[in-house]
């Protein structure tokens, strides 16, 4: 391993509290009354309900959304039998991508015991805490005995996804492959490298789908099995083809419409792929190093569909498609077990969502121009929000219509709707912004280059390698401040915007801002002058097409910079206004909240241009937008603060519907009425957001807005996001006085972000 990712990884393990992992309290706390709840004596009021109806521990304990992640640690990802306490981390990182991508909660557990008896009277004993079971990282052939022993005596869902997790994905793909072929999954010709688990399960899966055994050639380390062979376990025999002509992996090729491979790295060559059918299709998901590699394959022929594991080509076979999304589904049912119709359920959801249009945040978090089905997108992204709605919902209606469901869903919109706010449990916009900023990273200026917050700020954003900054100050208290705090700032850009070397920088400068805004009474000598200040100096570099985005904010006062990113780079020509819009990520949801930033007292043409701008920016987010036009009044309750707040929201909100009836927006309306669906819709039956679940907040004037999100950060209810400018024609940022290094960080990746879309929308236009 690289010493640098080496040195990295052990520190992120490390650093602050050990682990990735933790255990919160879901109850209140604070008071003797409610420790009296939580333990003794109130306690015993549930456990007396559990005792008499087992079924009640999915109501009065956390099992239901409980999954243990169990392992001995005997097949490792890469690394083998390496033992059951050093399989921990990974343990951990299984847990980890549960909770963020579907919100289950779990216990990780490593069990110290390698005779497969003894492992399931171990889990047997422990299996009544959870709702569900991931075995992971056990080695074949005992994986197979263990799974299959405690799905039959266990009445919870248990699931190997080293086989099932792999199959799944990879049906998906070679569904959508085979149909972009032209073929029929009933009459493919398919050859299997590999034996172990994942290849038992994908062949069986395969199967179930209508892949015929006589069409089947796997192949082992050893070679083809068939009856020549004498060798061969119980597992192994389960696919014999009966083709005694064939013996090697280069046999079997010839004419085969599928390759899966499951095996080793390089194995597969360029005669071997050309020796296939027409319009072969390769799975090749071995990892690290795949049985072929992308430039390998693509030499070989011109009409091969191909597939790996690894993220950095097209079609990454990965199981986060899939497990997170197959045990939300089956917990949400109480199923019994995962069965076969689940899994089916589970492929041709993630099959289907392939051939959907994919959200523009998935576009632009992969820095694709757009994906569309086909050959180079046959399964969906990883990071595709719409996995946990389409797959869990899939996987619930299987469990169902299969009978192993104990609590059945009736309401699948509201259902739907939990899924739906269950998707900003955690922050995974700016997880997947972050990569895709990695991938295409940009010049960004930050004013305040002296303040210790803006240093640290670009230090990270080069270490994490998503833009280049450029940092305006004096380079000696610069460099000073940065050895007071250890901080590395090779590979940034430091420019004194008083140097006498700028002097021509700054003079061409004047020359442009003076054109510009000349008849605004700004003359070349002021011009000139301007432009030893950071904020002037730095909006210019972007205009020109020096920079790529600009952050400023912790020193200057907003209403300057507003005022001068306004006169320097200007407003879209579609609006009168710009805005600002802050994500914020709770447990009950992702909200938007607008405008958090510029517009102090907006009247009802501002309000309306705040909505619209704020509508698309909802949309770029893979939301559908519900909006609520708040103010402290419901619907004309208050008709006598003539020209007040509510009627101007009012007056907003009427000018939305005429002109933009598509918009589901309604309003002015209380928050607490705006985010309680039953109780607005109980008194206010005729409002446009009737049965919905309202996920953006248009407020009154910058006071509310900006008093709201704060004080909900500083409670703890969620993370946020920016203030993300919106309507400016180039990627000029604003920071909080008081924001800090995250704070700055976060924003710069959204600076990236916006400077990768606005190059789009530049490249389009030419």
């Amino acid at each position: 391993m690289n010493k640098n990712i080496k040195e990295a990884a052990l520190a992120y393990h490390a650093s602050g509290r050990p682990g990735k992992i933790e255990v919160v309290p879901t109850k209140p706390h604070s008071t003797q009354t409610d420790l009296g709840l939580a333990y003794t004596p109130g306690v015993a009021e549930p456990c007396l309900e559990i005792e008499r109806d087992e079924s009640l521990a999915y109501d009065y304990t956390g099992k239901g959304n409980l999954v243990a992640v169990i392992s001995n640690g005997t097949a490792v990802l890469g690394l083998g039998d390496i033992g059951a306490l050093a399989g921990k981390p990974v343990m951990e990182g299984k847990a980890l991508l549960f909770k963020i991508y579907a919100g289950i909660d779990v216990f990780d557990i490593e069990i110290n015991e390698k005779d497969p008896k003894k492992f399931i009277e171990i889990v047997k004993g422990i299996a009544p805490t959870f709702g569900g079971i991931n075995l992971e990282d056990i080695k074949a052939p005992e994986c197979f005995e263990i799974e299959d022993v405690l799905k039959k005596q266990l009445d919870i869902p248990v699931m190997h996804d080293d086989q099932h997790g792999t199959a799944i994905i990879s049906a998906a793909g070679l569904l959508n492959a085979i149909e972009i072929a032209g073929k029929n999954i009933a009459e493919v010709k398919m050859v299997v490298n590999g034996a172990g688990a994942a290849a038992s399960a994908c062949t069986r899966l395969y199967l179930a789908l209508g892949l015929r055994k006589e069409n089947l050639i796997m192949v082992d380390s050893k070679g083809v099995i068939n009856e020549n062979r004498k060798d061969l376990s119980s597992n192994k025999k389960e696919f014999i083809t009966h083709r005694t002509d064939v013996n090697t992996l280069q046999e079997a090729m010839v004419g085969a419409d599928v390759f899966l491979g499951l095996s080793k790295g390089n194995i597969l060559t360029r005669e071997m792929v050309r020796s296939m059918a027409d319009v072969p299709v390769v799975f090749a998901l071995a990892n690290p190093t795949p049985e072929m590699s992308y430039e390998e394959a693509m030499a070989s022929r011109g009409d091969l569909i191909f597939a790996t594991g690894r993220s950095d080509y097209p079609n990454q076979v990965n199981n986060v498609i899939g497990f997170p999304y197959i045990f939300r589904g089956a917990l949400d049912v109480r199923a019994s077990t995962i069965n076969e119709e689940m899994k089916l359920a589970a492929v041709r959801a993630i099959a289907k969502l392939a051939h959907e249009t994919v959200p523009d945040v998935v576009n632009i978090a992969y820095n694709a121009k757009r994906f569309s089905f086909g050959k180079e997108y046959l399964i969906p992204k990883p990071l595709d929000p719409r996995l946990l709605t389409e797959v869990s919902m899939a996987v619930a209606k299987a469990a169902i219509d299969s009978g192993v469901a104990r609590k059945p869903i009736t309401d699948w919109d509201s259902y739907y709707d939990r899924l739906r706010d269950m998707m900003g449990y955690d922050n995974k916009m700016m997880r997947g912004f972050t990569d895709t900023a990695r991938s295409n990273p940009k010049r960004v200026v930050f004013a305040e280059g002296m303040h210790i917050n803006m240093i640290k700020a670009a230090v990270q954003a080069k270490n994490e390698g998503i833009a280049f900054p450029i940092l305006l100050g004096n380079p000696e208290r610069i460099m000073l401040a940065a050895q007071k705090e250890h901080l590395d700032l090779s590979g940034i850009k430091i420019i004194n915007t008083r140097s006498p070397e700028e002097f021509e920088r700054r003079r061409s400068y004047a020359v442009i801002y003076t054109q510009d805004n000349g008849r605004n009474g700004v003359t070349f000598e002021e011009a000139r002058d301007d432009m030893y200040e950071p904020n002037h100096f730095g909006m210019m570099m972007v205009k020109t097409g020096e920079a790529d985005a600009f952050i400023t904010g912790v020193y200057s006062k907003y209403s300057e910079t507003i005022a001068l990113a306004k006169s320097i780079i200007g407003i879209r020509k579609e609006y009168k206004h710009f805005g600002a819009l802050h994500i914020l990520n709770t447990t009950k949801g992702t909200f938007f909240l607008a405008d958090t930033l510029i517009n102090r007292n907006p009247d009802a043409d501002t309000l309306v241009d705040i909505a619209k701008l704020t509508h698309d920016a909802v949309r770029f987010f893979a939301h559908d937008p519900v909006m609520a036009m708040l103010s402290y009044s419901n619907f004309g309750a208050d008709q006598e603060q003539v020209g007040g707040t509510a009627n101007i929201v009012s007056e907003a909100v009427a000018k939305l519907h005429r002109d933009y009836p598509e918009y589901v927006v309604d309003g002015e309306m209380q928050v607490n009425f705006a985010l309680n669906k039953e109780l607005r819709d109980h008194k206010y039956r005729f409002t446009k957001l009737k049965d919905k679940n309202v996920n953006t907040l248009i407020f009154p004037c910058l006071s509310s807005a900006n008093t709201t999100y704060k004080m909900l950060l500083e409670m703890g209810v969620g993370e946020s996001i920016g203030p993300i400018q919106m309507g400016l024609n180039k990627p000029i940022h604003f920071t909080d006085v008081e924001s800090s290094v995250r704070d700055i960080f976060n924003l710069t990746v959204a600076a990236v972000i916006d400077a990768i879309v606005q190059e789009k929308k530049d490249a389009e236009k030419k």
